[in-house]
């Protein structure tokens, strides 16, 4: 099957989708990105990240061209053009096309609107039964973290550092203090049991899966508490894991070389990686 993109109102063949070069997200990375999950063919909490996606817009002043009811529609349709079951729903906004200059363009300006979707094994990860291996890179990114900006070249760079220590995931940390992973929140168990994570701030991504675990944690009266996580307790937990909307929950086994617990995915992870995919199907009432 042809694979069927949306770019600026239009459905169209992926290798026929074309951005101008004048497209200030090409030229700036001005503009925001926004991922939803699909499992069983329907997409996985989906109002939250179209809310984030409304909020980032905001932060940068780029207005949203879609309603959340317009945008769920286009997402269902190209994940149904494109056979989707399982996978993921790619939306990106930029400023729009205009003469390169470092402020915004004068006058009105359409926003350039690209959606894709990738098929991806979300249900049968082999990862998730061995468990990940993560590394720890220092955090060089900007001040605006909590904006999902399609600016992720820092990102790029420590997740390339990860796949050739042979690991899955960077953990980035500044000032001695872990802020988030290349493309996850990060979450440790200690070995009392309790659920760690750090708190919201302009430091780090809302995360979407992230916020839907703690609320899950909660409901399920596992223990948890938001607050920093010094680098040097990563060695030490009993779990550590990660959450993302295509990884949804995945177990780490090994940071920087070091064994976590006895090597094999922990009891708290896999049992939140089993109440979000409960989540995510719809099998809660």
């Amino acid at each position: 099957m042809t694979r069927t993109a949306y770019l600026n109102g239009t459905f169209l063949p992926l290798d026929e989708a074309r951005v101008p070069v004048m497209d200030r997200g090409f030229l700036f990375a001005d503009g925001i990105y926004e991922v939803a999950a699909v499992l069983g063919g329907r997409l996985v909490d989906n109002a939250a990240h179209l809310a984030r996606l409304d909020r980032s817009l905001s932060e940068i002043g780029i207005r949203n061209p879609h309603t959340a009811e317009e945008w769920e529609r286009l997402e269902t349709e190209l994940a149904t053009r494109n056979g989707l079951t399982e996978g993921l729903v790619y939306i990106q906004v930029t400023r729009g096309v205009a003469e390169r200059d470092f402020s915004f363009p004068k006058g009105a300006v359409a926003p350039t609107v690209t959606m894709f979707t990738q098929e991806k094994s979300i249900v049968a990860n082999p990862l998730a039964e061995t468990g990940a291996k993560a590394i720890t890179v220092p955090d060089l990114r900007w001040k605006r973290r909590d904006i999902k900006s399609v600016a992720l070249l820092a990102q790029v760079i420590a997740k390339q550092q990860a796949a050739e220590a042979g690991a899955a995931e960077a953990f980035m940390v500044e000032d001695g203090v872990v802020t988030e992973g290349s493309s996850s929140s990060v979450f440790i168990v200690t070995k009392a049991g309790a659920i760690v994570t750090r708190p919201l701030s302009h430091a780090l991504l809302p995360g979407i899966t992230r916020a839907a675990v703690l609320a899950l944690a909660a409901e399920t009266g596992l223990a948890f508490e938001e607050r920093l996580i010094n680098a040097r307790e990563l060695p030490e937990a009993a779990e550590a894991f990660y959450t993302s909307a295509s990884a949804f929950v995945m177990p780490v086994v090994e940071i920087d070389g070091q064994t976590l617990g006895d090597g094999r995915p922990g009891p708290v992870a896999r049992r939140l990686r089993e109440l979000y995919f409960a989540f995510a199907e719809g099998r809660r009432s």
